[in-house]
């Protein structure tokens, strides 16, 4: 087995069961591949490398012990988790993505996304994205102090799920055409995201004759998620907390 990604477990302490699947999935799973790409949204809500909880500091030392065994650890922000920075990579021994990143997975050149910024027809999504990224945005949020900021990811939460209960399902999904576009300009025919938890495996129509490939990764919730690149192939499985596979 060559390589693992993962996105969207939203760990929080009010799921324990998932945070303790993570774990058992690091120790049992991740520590036999040569990489484990998370593809954001890792946290429910990272308010700074600086967190004290004793979650955040289970999973760092989860993921240090992972990369301490050998496995090359990468991590790509979402939306969830856009403030991990340095003090987290330095501290997990993960190497930080940019939001669009081009991986040689097994020879073969693929494209990975969080997948927020392929949603396009989310119109008032984006416009808080373009605002929250904002390096000098990011830079005084990052500087509150950290009860502040755990009242601002708290209200963040309350807001994005009144919200999201509102939109119609298609807006939340993404651009068909963004996808096109993307996999054209980055040149590859395999694209693999998460962020819509909508798990599947798409064929996207590049042009011509060419035919490329969209696979999106589920969130932790009920069932765990992961895409197993093995040789040529990209297999997504789920299986239940408990540890039974099915596989699409």
């Amino acid at each position: 087995m060559s390589a693992l990604l993962i996105a969207d477990l939203h760990l929080s302490p009010e799921r324990p069961a998932v945070s303790r699947a993570f774990q058992d999935f690091l120790q049992q799973r991740a520590s036999g591949a040569e990489a484990l790409y998370i593809l954001g949204d890792l946290f429910e809500a990272w308010i700074g490398d600086d967190d004290p909880s004793p979650l955040s500091r289970e999973i760092v030392s989860g993921l240090r012990r992972l990369s301490d065994r050998g496995t090359a650890l990468y991590f790509q922000q979402g939306n969830r988790d856009f403030l991990v920075g340095r003090r987290f990579c330095r501290e997990t021994g993960a190497t930080l993505l940019p939001d669009e990143y081009i991986a040689d997975i097994n020879g073969q050149r693929v494209l990975l996304m969080h997948g927020d910024t392929l949603c396009l027809d989310d119109q008032a999504y984006q416009r808080f994205r373009r605002k929250v990224r904002n390096p000098a945005y990011k830079w005084v949020l990052s500087h509150l102090p950290l009860k502040k900021r755990l009242k601002i990811a708290a209200d963040w939460r309350a807001r994005s799920m009144s919200v999201n209960s509102n939109k119609a399902t298609g807006i939340m999904d993404v651009s068909p055409q963004e996808v096109v576009r993307l996999m054209q300009l980055h040149g590859v025919q395999t694209l693999i995201h998460g962020h819509t938890h909508r798990p599947a495996i798409h064929q996207v129509p590049l042009g011509g004759e060419t035919t490329g490939t969209r696979l999106v990764l589920g969130d932790w919730g009920e069932k765990c998620w992961a895409i197993e690149a093995d040789g040529k192939h990209f297999d997504l499985q789920s299986w239940a907390i408990e540890g039974e596979h099915t596989f699409l």
